[in-house]
Order: C-alpha cells, then sequence, then structure tokens
C-alpha cells in the first residue's frame, strides 16, 4: 500500500523556490516560536523568526495515525502503543508533511518522531542505486548507529533497506549498500560529502530530509558540510529538524532550509527529567581517585566520564586492577576495539565504561541506571547528554559529578546553565553517604583480566540494518569541538 504522502497534497503545503535546495527567505516577522517553546530566562530559546501555522492536534496512541497498517503491527510487536509527549505532538504534522523543529531531552522520543514519518511516506517505493529517497544526518557514529537500529524493525516491517555511512568504516561497502538501493540513508556528514565526490551517491531524489542534534553538528564545526549536502536535496522536500537544544547556533539552518515548521518544545529546560536525580559530590583532591573507585566497584553498571584519552585509560586500568571489571571507550581506540568494548557493556561483560565525551550522545543502554562525571564537562550541553545516557525512555536514574574545591564555582555556574538543581553533599571515600548515593563499595582488590567474547562484533556489509550490533558506534567524525565556544570548567587531572 503507497502512503507516500507529497506537500502538495496537504494542509501544510508550501512553495519553494527549484533547482538550488533552498527555501526562500521569507520577510522577517519579528514574531518570535509560541509553539510550546517557552523563552528560558537564563538563553533566548528561539532566536528566530517562524511562522505560526495551527498545528494539527496531539494525538494520544499511535493507532489513531494515519500510518500504513504494517507500520502499527511493527509498534505493536515493539510493545509500543503510546506515544511520548513529542512523538504525539509532532507525528500528526510530520505525517501531513509539515516542516517540523523539534526540541526534546535526549532520551525522549526524538528518533521515532521523525522515523515513523520518513518510513511512513516511503512505503511502497523503491530506490534507484545510489539515489536515497531519505536522509538522516547525524553529528557521529554513535549516533548513527542507534538511529539504525531503533529504526531497522519497522523499516523492515514495510521492506524498507537502510545503509549507514559514517566514517572509519569500509567505504567500499557502504558504496555497495548504496548500489544496491538503500531508500534511507543514515550518515555523518564527512563521510557522505566523500561518498558524493566519489560519485557513490547522489541526492536528487531525497523527499525527506532530517537533522539529528544539529546543535551538535553546529558545535562540532560540520556546518559547511551540512548548508553543502543540503543545498543537494530538492527544494520540495519535508525537512524535520531534531534537537536536544536549539538555540543561536542552528539558526542558519532553520532560516535557509526549514518552511513554515511546527515549533514544538518539551522539557522546556532541557534538562528537567523528573525520573533523574542530580548530585553534586565535593570530594577534597586526595580523596578523587578512591571515591571513582569505590563506585565504579558498586553493583550494577555504571558510565564514566573523563576528560581526555589518557585520563580515560587510566582510570579503567586501576579499575581492572583492583577488581572492577572495567573497560577504555575514546577517539583513540580502533573502530574494532570500540565495537567490541559497547558489546560487551551492552551485554554485561563489561560492568564499568570509562569515556570521553565521545559516550555522551548516540549510545542507549538498556538499564542504565548511573552516570559518574569524575570530571565536570565543560559546558552545560555536554553535561546533559552525558546526564541523558541513564533516566531514558521515562526510566529513572542518576547522574553524579565528582567537584574539587577549585571546581565549585564553575561547576555551580554550568548547573545555573543546564536548568538543574542537584543536591550538594560533601563526602569521603567508606562513607555511608556516598553509599547511599551511588551504592559505592571496596572492591575486591583482586585483578581481573578481560578477553574478547569469541563471537565478537563484525564490521556489516553496507546496510547497517542487517547486522544490527556489528556497526558501531565509533566518535565524531574529528577534532573539530576544539573550536566550541564554552566556559572551562578548571581541572586536577588535564
Amino acid at each position: 500500500m503507497n502512503r507516500t504522502r507529497r506537500t502538495g497534497d496537504t494542509p501544510g503545503s508550501r512553495s519553494r523556490t527549484q533547482g538550488t535546495g533552498r527555501r526562500a527567505p521569507r520577510p522577517g516577522t519579528g514574531r518570535r516560536s509560541g509553539q510550546g517553546a517557552r523563552p528560558s530566562p537564563r538563553r533566548q530559546e528561539f532566536a528566530l523568526p517562524v511562522t505560526h501555522t495551527e498545528p494539527l492536534p496531539a494525538v494520544e496512541t499511535f493507532g489513531e495515525l494515519d500510518m500504513p497498517p504494517r507500520l502499527l503491527a511493527a509498534l505493536g510487536a515493539e510493545g509500543l502503543t503510546v506515544p511520548f509527549p513529542i512523538q504525539a505532538a509532532t507525528l500528526p504534522n510530520a505525517l501531513a508533511g509539515r516542516d517540523v523543529l523539534g526540541r526534546g531531552r535526549t532520551g525522549s522520543g526524538k528518533t521515532l518522531a521523525y522515523g515513523l514519518p520518513l518510513l511512513a511516506r516511503l512505503d511502497g517505493q523503491r530506490a534507484q542505486p545510489r539515489q536515497p529517497l531519505a536522509l538522516v544526518l547525524v553529528p557521529t557514529r554513535e549516533l548513527a548507529q542507534q538511529v539504525t537500529d531503533a529504526l531497522t524493525p519497522y523499516a523492515r516491517a514495510l521492506r524498507l533497506r537502510l545503509a549507514t555511512v559514517v566514517g572509519g568504516m569500509s567505504i567500499g561497502r557502504q558504496t555497495s549498500a548504496l548500489r544496491g538501493g538503500a531508500e534511507v540513508v543514515v550518515a555523518t556528514p564527512g563521510r557522505l560529502k566523500d561518498l558524493i565526490e566519489r560519485r557513490g551517491c547522489r541526492l536528487e531524489q531525497v523527499a525527506v530530509t532530517v537533522l539529528d542534534e544539529a546543535d551538535q553538528m553546529a558545535d562540532m564545526g560540520f556546518m559547511p558540510q551540512v548548508t553543502e549536502l543540503l543545498d543537494q536535496v530538492p527544494a520540495r522536500g519535508q525537512r524535520l529538524l531534531f534537537s536536544a537544544t536549539l538555540d543561536r547556533n542552528i539558526d542558519l539552518l532553520v532560516r535557509r532550509y526549514l518552511h513554515d515548521p511546527v515549533v514544538h518544545s518539551v522539557d522546556p529546560s532541557a534538562g528537567a527529567v523528573t525520573t533523574m536525580e542530580h548530585h553534586l559530590l565535593h570530594v577534597r583532591d586526595a580523596d578523587k581517585d578512591t571515591a571513582a573507585t569505590e563506585i565504579a566497584a558498586r553493583d550494577g553498571r555504571v558510565l564514566m566520564f573523563r576528560d581526555t584519552k589518557h585520563a580515560v585509560d587510566r582510570l579503567a586500568d586501576h579499575l581492572l586492577s583492583v577488581g572492577v571489571r572495567a573497560s577504555a571507550l575514546h577517539g583513540g581506540k580502533s573502530q574494532t576495539e570500540r565495537n567490541r568494548t559497547l558489546a560487551q557493556f551492552k551485554d554485561g561483560h563489561v560492568t564499568v565504561l570509562v569515556a570521553t565525551n565521545v559516550a555522551a550522545r548516540g549510545i542507549h543502554i538498556a538499564g542504565l541506571d548511573l552516570v559518574v562525571n569524575v570530571d565536570p564537562p565543560g559546558d552545560h550541553k555536554d553535561y546533559l547528554h552525558r546526564g541523558g545516557r541513564t533516566a531514558r525512555a521515562g526510566e529513572s536514574g542518576t547522574v553524579v559529578t565528582l567537584v574539587l574545591p577549585h571546581q565549585r564555582r564553575a561547576v555551580d555556574r554550568l548547573m545555573a546553565d543546564a536548568g538543574i538543581a542537584p543536591s550538594t553533599v560533601r563526602v569521603r571515600p567508606g562513607e555511608v553517604e556516598l553509599h547511599r548515593i551511588t551504592g559505592a563499595r571496596t572492591p575486591s582488590g583482586v585483578p581481573v583480566t578481560l578477553a574478547a567474547p569469541v563471537d565478537g562484533p563484525r564490521e556489516g556489509k553496507g546496510s547497517a540494518g542487517r547486522n544490527r550490533r556489528g556497526r558501531a558506534a565509533g566518535r565524531g567524525e574529528s577534532g573539530r569541538a576544539a573550536g566550541r565556544a564554552r566556559r572551562p570548567v578548571p581541572r586536577n587531572n588535564p
């Protein structure tokens, strides 16, 4: 059954300039978004004029939506009947062909909010070789893999093919997947640009374009690549932009490429998650390493963040030496090592994942209830995204930040910028309060050695939908995050 929706067939239809891939500029109205996006007292929520065409009302169940029966059946098979708030608000409009500008915290359901209408529109269509029909642009390899995994069961139900295009993997295999006619491409900007330059992909047939975590793409310096790619996408197509934060960094994208978008924001503070607890643990310099070790020795998994690759390796090696099954994840690891590490953490072979910000976005670990900032992050966005690895999809979770005396003022400012009101307590290793908050305990002291699983993850052949766990995650495409403007937090261990 062909459920293809064209923008000209819906009440939300709009005219666009043809041939350049850009929207014609509209006269500025000076009006700001009123569609659920409340201005923050700390910073301007939307710094751009948007129009106010009345959106379609939200739905209460997926069954109310005009989606292919096989897609609704796939949702039921996955145990999903009630949409999350951002899905309930944006799905009717996205299915009707409207552009969407959506903000929701990480774990709020943004992937299906854009993934379901994207797949519904492609139902019954087939892509020509090297000419995908839909494009999802993401900033990091981790997020590309997570998006692919999340959409795979629904794409399979509609017999649509997915291809993941990221750096660090075989470009030949990715070219082969596109040559085979993938309807949906999930890509990082740099690798997709490379494939296009090699004539392995063309974007002239793309009907739906998604920008996921657009703020991070701007922060990481990908904006020139993103705009170059969007200029190759037909202007008549639908654009869906979702992010955990929407600020001035993405004004250019919204002004040039979205027209009359439905604007929806859930969790306006971007950090107010009722199922998440936030704790600042003030520790002495001499106690920090011991406190981190005791937290790592708790029952259950924990994700720990440090600033640098060296600090990550040093902590992971130390934890192994005292009996904690820990592994390191950072950009200095090979793709195979990163794949294996994530797989071991997900299946419980590793109980502590020590990582740099490479793990702050795009990694979903079911049941992860504790995130520890051994080193405080550099800005509020990093804090929110690190913490977003827990308390996902309505689950509960705790975010703990170890704060040294000279870091207190900077961390307090960071919390204010993030809209977080954490509990603050002074702790020392071995104390009851540290155990109460984190489950900390004394490690066994017996060194452990991690062996690679016999059937470790393998690199897939282009279509990540055929190898859901083997295409791992990797890191961001480059170190261009160094150009980000942020307020540094003083650190004891650079």
